[in-house]
């Protein structure tokens, strides 16, 4: 969304310094170069070499090109075959799954390997888009996003609403036409609204 709306002329981003796993009482980095990877603890020296195959496949892997499969059907073979297939440890697994897919739970392992070696895959594009992380956080902070929107907002003549009750949604013919609030009713309006629930 950020940068269909090109929101992003009003922002900047930092990338965030690395990220970090929890294993066995300590913290470790998640190895974001090949020479990182090779010193960490986080595998040992065998697993590492397997690992890195196991990489070079979703990195080349083309959900278009059958070719790039190596015997791996995507729609049908689970991640925990995938893993078998590279002969992973259970520490590595634990590590793909989650610092790298980002899953919260292991539910991943049972269901077919697409979606999971397009989430380990963009992870890994991303990294080597931004250097020592995937990820990007707004300068200034999260507040910044509402800002960018509101000023994309104002360019084109819209007036942005915040903290405003919502007393009644107005229809004209079945289509929503405004929005009354504290008496007033805003027309001619692209509708975003935050549900809080309690």
């Amino acid at each position: 969304m950020l940068l269909y709306t090109e929101v992003t002329r009003y922002l900047d981003f930092k990338v965030v310094e690395g990220s970090f796993v929890y294993k066995g009482g300590k913290i470790y980095k998640v190895p974001s170069t090949e020479t990182e990877a090779l010193a960490s603890n986080l595998m040992g020296m065998f697993e590492k070499r397997r690992f890195r195959k196991f990489l070079v496949f979703v990195a080349n892997f083309d959900e278009n090109d059958p070719k790039t499969f190596e015997g791996v059907d995507p729609k049908v073979t689970t991640m925990k075959d995938v893993y078998k297939k590279f002969d992973l440890g259970q520490d590595v697994i634990d590590f793909t799954g989650h610092a790298l897919a980002l899953y919260r739970t292991d539910d991943y392992l049972d269901v077919p390997c697409l979606e999971t070696i397009n989430r380990i895959k963009l992870y890994s594009e991303s990294l080597a888009r931004y250097g020592k992380s995937p990820y990007l956080y707004p300068l200034y902070g999260l507040g910044e996003l509402p800002q960018g929107f509101a000023r994309l907002s104002a360019i084109y003549g819209g007036t942005y609403m915040l903290n405003k009750p919502v007393e009644e949604i107005v229809m004209e013919d079945g289509h929503v036409v405004g929005v009354k609030s504290e008496g007033e009713v805003k027309s001619q309006l692209n509708l975003f609204y935050k549900i809080t629930i309690s």
